[in-house]
């Protein structure tokens, strides 16, 4: 018959579960210490790049106090209705203009030579191809003409009004 032996508890088999806790441990402290190391070398690389330095730049300077620009300065002129005619066939142009002026100056200038402003645009408007003012190249070049006209001298005024702006309201060509 075989006999029982009671073992006694080895030194083997505790020091087989400490070592099992030291590497828990040890692993824990190897993943603390990647983490670490990604959260310096990320502080590190945005700290080179200057990220961090605008931030600190403008949370150190005051905020301005934005500056008011100034309000646009518009004149409307009375729409203007127009024959046009090419070598074919007569046609009907109805425009609103809208001139931005750089200053009041300017403002003062146009409404005070209205009848003559108004001479000028519809001199220019009467001599236009129904055609080619229909097309973004022929409005164009008619800002620009509109421009140049507007802003020469009125008689006996040395200079005439500073026009940032030909605004075409409406546009219609019948």
């Amino acid at each position: 018959m075989a006999t029982a032996t009671k073992r006694a508890p080895s030194s083997k088999s505790s020091s087989k579960g400490s070592g099992r806790l030291f590497k828990m441990l040890l692993g824990l402290l190897l993943i603390v210490a990647i983490i670490g190391a990604s959260v310096a070398a990320t502080y590190f690389f945005f700290q080179r790049s200057g990220v961090f330095a605008n931030t600190l730049d403008r949370e150190s300077t005051p905020a301005r106090p934005a500056v008011p620009l100034p309000s646009p300065i518009f004149s409307a002129l009375e729409p203007f209705t127009v024959t046009l005619r090419d070598e074919r066939s007569t046609r009907i142009l109805y425009v609103a203009i809208t001139l931005r002026l750089v200053d009041e100056a300017s403002r003062n200038i146009v409404n005070e030579y209205m009848p003559e402003v108004r001479d000028r645009v519809l001199r220019l408007l009467a001599v236009q191809n129904p055609n080619y003012v229909q097309t973004p190249e022929g409005r164009e070049a008619l800002v620009r003409d509109l421009t140049d006209m507007l802003q020469r001298p009125y008689l006996p005024q040395p200079q005439g009004p500073e026009i940032s702006a030909v605004l075409f309201t409406a546009f219609v060509v019948q």
